[in-house]
């Protein structure tokens, strides 16, 4: 299942005061400046931790969920600048970059620090403040001279930024037992997965031997179970960390599979 086309797009993040946790999926290579405040992402596989001054990479077609942490009295800061297909694809023909073998670098990680980087990415912090109108027509400039620094700073990222590969055929126990946790929905785990949807299910249940959605749910539960009872977490700070969307859903869910109410554990 192919995903939908994206755009070069720089974006900006700034917290005041309270941290901020989430999730997301990043479909096209992602490069970001930390600028101040912490952090914490997690892949379903490792957890990273990044501070002000890093400069990390993220790959595409990612799983992450994060929670961002501002400084003491100050400001959660950073500016990320996507790397789209279309401009990657665009610079292959250009200049004959290919891949030359599969990487196996992780998912996210820093890129050592550069002074042609950090200046680069120091130059992306004032178009926060101009319109966007008056910065498309710079933006695909930006990204050409993003992945050009990144070769000259870090020249095996060719390997990745220039594999047009769509996900491959993996092993589906090992995934779904590594990211159940992620509210995402079943196109997306059978594309991550290398499967269409039908090919996604029908493997499921030779697998798991049930579907994909009652497995999820009752993993989900299990684990939400498991948080309350034995940690001693709050429900409301349980639910989107196991995969759910909203409180009210999973505190039904919850009392329909143990008999009680999460709160009442």
């Amino acid at each position: 299942m192919a995903q939908k086309p994206s755009k070069p797009e720089i974006v900006y993040s700034c917290y005041h005061q309270v941290s901020r946790g989430g999730e997301q999926f990043v479909q096209d290579h992602v490069l970001s400046y930390h600028v101040s405040g912490t952090l914490i992402v997690n892949d379903g596989n490792q957890e990273y931790q990044f501070v002000g001054g890093d400069i990390r990479f993220v790959k595409r077609n990612q799983l992450g969920k994060f929670v961002k942490h501002p400084p003491e009295n100050g400001v959660f800061k950073s500016v990320s600048i996507i790397i789209d297909q279309e401009t990657l694809r665009n610079l292959s023909i250009e200049h004959g970059y290919t891949a030359s073998k599969h990487h196996t670098a992780a998912s996210i990680f820093k890129i050592a620090p550069h002074p042609l980087v950090k200046s680069f990415m120091d130059s992306l912090l004032p178009y926060e403040n101009l319109p966007s109108e008056e910065t498309s027509s710079l933006l695909a400039l930006k990204v050409k001279e993003a992945v050009l620094l990144l070769l000259r700073s870090e020249p095996e990222l060719k390997d990745i930024l220039f594999d047009f590969t769509e996900p491959g055929k993996i092993d589906l126990e090992a995934y779904m037992l590594q990211h159940y946790q992620f509210n995402v929905g079943l196109n997306r785990f059978a594309y991550l997965t290398g499967r269409s949807l039908a090919t996604f299910k029908r493997d499921f249940e030779k697998v798991f031997h049930t579907s994909p959605g009652n497995w999820l749910l009752q993993k989900r539960l299990q684990e939400a179970h498991y948080l309350i009872k034995e940690k001693g977490n709050k429900p409301s700070d349980v639910y989107l960390e196991v995969g759910f969307e909203d409180l009210s859903h999973f505190s039904f869910a919850f009392k329909n599979a143990y008999g009680v109410a999460p709160s009442k554990i």
